[in-house]
């Protein structure tokens, strides 16, 4: 029945980049939406499940990124492109490489209001740019995933100037879909109650005050 209700209120839409390639994506929802960022080329319809459960609270948008090898450059013009296209305004969601992908976007200026990403694959020395990225970040990893995967989540989390890490015990690089959303979700409500919206560049308003107490450390 869930299934049912998400596939009736689909609502696809394409973007083109300028080099033709062109890029299908799914909308759920009406309002500055929360975009999902597959773990590989191809693998949008892998996040349908996690965009169901997201979608009982929050618009979606899940889109197919590009296959083939390129510079990251091209999948963050990808990914601006469709943040524009819903609204010019967005929290992206990524999974493993899709992760990175969002987190570099928010670096390079992309307007995002929120970013969630779950285990990124970043080192040590690849972390270094996240600096730039202004918008509320939460990192999260598997209980049961190796042991330099999770030591690369809290890397991430720390390098990132509002971020934070949380653990989802039992989870590996497989995440359940019905453990992940609700943790998205408790994310995204915070993040709408503080700055007022989904979408925006990350920066606070004039009323807001304290960043409020890291409660899943």
């Amino acid at each position: 029945m869930d299934e049912v209700c998400f596939t009736a209120g689909r609502a696809p839409g394409l973007v083109t980049a300028q080099d033709g390639t062109r890029i299908p994506y799914e909308r759920y929802g009406d309002g500055p939406p929360v975009i999902l960022v597959g773990g590989g080329p191809g693998e949008g319809g892998g996040e349908r499940v996690l965009a169901g459960l997201l979608a009982r609270r929050f618009p979606v948008v899940v889109y197919e990124r590009r296959g083939g090898a390129g510079p990251v450059e091209r999948e963050i013009g990808d990914l601006a492109l469709v943040v524009d296209a819903v609204g010019g305004a967005a929290a992206v969601h990524g999974t493993a490489s899709g992760g990175g992908l969002a987190l570099a976007a928010a670096a390079a200026g992309v307007p995002v209001g929120a970013v969630s990403v779950y285990e990124p694959p970043y080192t040590d020395g690849a972390a270094d740019g996240l600096g730039r990225v202004l918008a509320r970040v939460l990192v999260i990893d598997g209980g049961s995933s190796p042991a330099g995967t999770r030591r690369a989540a809290r890397t991430v989390a720390a390098a990132v100037p509002r971020g934070r890490h949380r653990t989802l015990t039992g989870q590996t690089d497989e995440v359940a879909p019905h453990v992940l959303a609700p943790v998205l979700a408790e994310f995204l409500e915070e993040v709408l109650g503080v700055d007022g919206a989904v979408g925006g560049d990350g920066r606070d308003g004039a009323a807001v005050g304290a960043e409020p107490p890291d409660r899943s450390r």
